[in-house]
Parts: structure tokens; C-alpha cells; sequence
């Protein structure tokens, strides 16, 4: 066993920077440097953090074990593609590249390396998800929203890649069938990508799911609702809560109980950066692999290719 982890992170924007920040405060894991080609960006996260500023991430191939990748999704797949072919296990932030035919290059060169790749689907290592599940029985409907002001990040892609596919990410996860059917639509609003959408899927279980997404909304909202036979649960990704409405049958007529989960509140990234640090050091499989990174990809751009038809 590596008495020692060795990672970086390349890409310390906003996100990258707190990947630096938990690495950094990790036991039994050394932060050997961060990589970013703005160098003020570079020297002012290197410092903060006790660490090395690099402005070509290449420097680090014989220096570390894995990496967190944070750049933008449209060098995903250049900056893991050299990672992998040097035996480098990497994380790489949500969607995992920008088409099918490079996520399956990623997958192919790496599982001929032996190397892992997670990605960073971050609602799976939320505490409310993570306890819903122990609940979560053949979902018929599901509606989650996924919506906040903008800010300037993630504009590389349309919201569909932004933001919605943390919730296909999530969908995928519990509704275990096949999509049969999907419906969507989406407009520019900010940007010359798509900024809010909405998409109905069809599942060849039965389920139903409606998803929206927007980044030019007043208001912050990441929550789901997911509809069974007997109960219906409610969750807050933001506020780590969740509570779950259940049909109860009392003098002979039904009527619906509220019950609250008490959960204890975590950082989600911490727990993904966690998560992958286990899979490096003990070689099992990461919770969020690459395969599931591409099934997400892969329906996401159905999304979109189907959205854009009704521009």
C-alpha cells in the first residue's frame, strides 16, 4: 500500500480551486502542484494552498499519482487522454468530454493501462442523495429543477452539459431501464448556447421524468421530487434535506403523513475527492466511472440534439 498519495490539480478556476483546497487537508495525500495556464491564477491558488504553480500541466507526468481535472469540458479529453497514457489515474469534472467517440477512447486506453477514471457527477456524494436511495422503490415520475443566476462559468456548453446532467447523472442511477422517448426544448437567453431547457423522459418501465435546468434564473434551486406507489419523496440538494410524504390508511381512508430525515450536512466534494482517493489506493472501481460518465454524455446530447430541432 502507497504510504503516500500523490495528486494535482490542472484547472484552478473556481471548482479546481477547492479540489487544491481538499487535497491539501487530506491525510495520507500529498498536493505536489497545481496546473493553470493564467499564471497569476497558478502562483495565487499554489501559495494559498503550500504548494507548486505549474503552467504546463506535462511537467507532472512522473510526479504524481492522480489528478483532478478542472479545466474546460472542451479539454477534458485532450489533458486525461495524456494522464492515462502515462499510467495516471485522473478525476475528471462533470460531463467527462464533449462527445461519445472520446469518452470511449478514454475508457478503452485506460482500461489497456489499468488506470481509473472517476468522474465528478458531486450530487452522488451528497448527503440527502445518499440517504434517499435507502428509500427509492420503482419510481413512477420524477421532476427535479436545477436552476441559478448566471455567473459566467460553464458557458463553453449548453446548460444541458452545465447543469442538467448532474440530474440525468442521478436519474440514470435509480431508474434502472432503458429510455425508450425524449422531449425537449431550450433556448439561448445570455449566450449563443442553450441557457434554460426542459426534457421529458420516457422509460420502457413506465417512469416518467421532467427535468429543467436554467443559469439566467433570480434564484438558486437544486431540488427533485421522486413519485411512487405509496409515498412521494422531496429533496434539497443546497440545504442537504430531505423529507418523504407517505400514504397512510386511517378509519377506513387514506390521508398523507409528513416524515423528516434528519441528516448530517457534509461537503459533497470532499466526499467525491474521498471517494476517488479510496479507488486510487485500493484499485476498486470508482463510484462514478467513466461508463457511467458516458451513458450521462450520451443522453445528454439526445437532449440537446433534440431541443435544437425546435430553436
Amino acid at each position: 500500500m502507497r504510504d503516500k498519495i500523490k495528486v494535482a490539480v490542472i484547472g484552478v478556476g473556481y471548482l479546481g480551486e477547492h479540489h487544491a483546497r481538499i487535497y491539501s487537508l487530506m491525510d495520507r495525500v500529498e498536493l505536489v502542484g497545481v496546473a493553470d495556464i493564467e499564471t497569476e491564477r497558478a502562483g495565487n491558488v499554489a501559495a494559498k494552498y503550500s504548494t507548486r504553480a505549474l503552467y504546463d500541466y506535462r511537467e507532472l507526468f512522473d510526479k504524481v499519482d492522480a489528478v483532478s481535472i478542472a479545466v474546460p469540458t472542451v479539454r477534458h479529453y485532450p489533458v486525461a487522454l495524456d494522464f492515462i497514457r502515462h499510467h495516471i489515474d485522473v478525476l475528471i469534472e462533470k460531463p467527462v468530454t464533449t462527445t461519445i467517440e472520446e469518452a470511449d477512447t478514454l475508457i478503452n486506453e485506460a482500461a489497456r493501462r489499468d488506470v481509473l477514471i472517476q468522474v465528478g457527477h458531486i450530487e452522488r456524494f451528497n448527503t440527502a442523495f445518499k440517504k434517499m436511495c435507502n428509500y427509492v422503490q420503482n419510481p413512477r415520475f420524477i421532476e427535479s429543477h436545477r436552476m441559478g443566476p448566471y455567473v459566467g462559468r460553464g458557458i463553453d456548453v449548453d446548460v444541458i452539459l452545465d447543469l442538467m446532467i448532474h440530474d440525468i447523472d442521478i436519474i440514470l442511477s435509480l431508474v434502472k431501464s432503458d429510455l425508450i422517448e425524449l422531449r425537449a426544448a431550450g433556448v439561448p437567453v445570455l449566450t449563443t448556447h442553450i441557457d434554460i431547457a426542459n426534457v421529458r423522459l420516457e422509460f420502457a418501465n413506465g417512469c416518467i421524468a421532467n427535468l429543467t435546468a436554467s443559469r439566467v434564473s433570480r434564484e438558486k434551486m437544486r431540488k427533485i421530487r421522486i413519485f411512487q406507489s405509496d409515498a412521494y419523496i422531496s429533496l434539497d440538494y443546497g440545504q442537504q434535506s430531505m423529507a418523504i410524504y407517505k400514504r397512510i390508511i386511517e378509519n377506513g381512508a387514506p390521508r398523507i403523513i409528513e416524515e423528516e430525515i434528519n441528516l448530517e450536512k457534509e461537503e459533497p466534494l470532499r466526499a467525491e475527492i474521498e471517494s476517488f482517493i479510496t479507488a486510487v489506493r485500493d484499485r476498486d472501481k470508482p463510484v462514478v466511472s467513466a461508463i457511467d460518465g458516458r451513458e450521462a454524455l450520451r443522453i445528454a446530447l439526445k437532449i440537446i440534439e433534440d431541443a435544437k430541432k425546435r430553436l
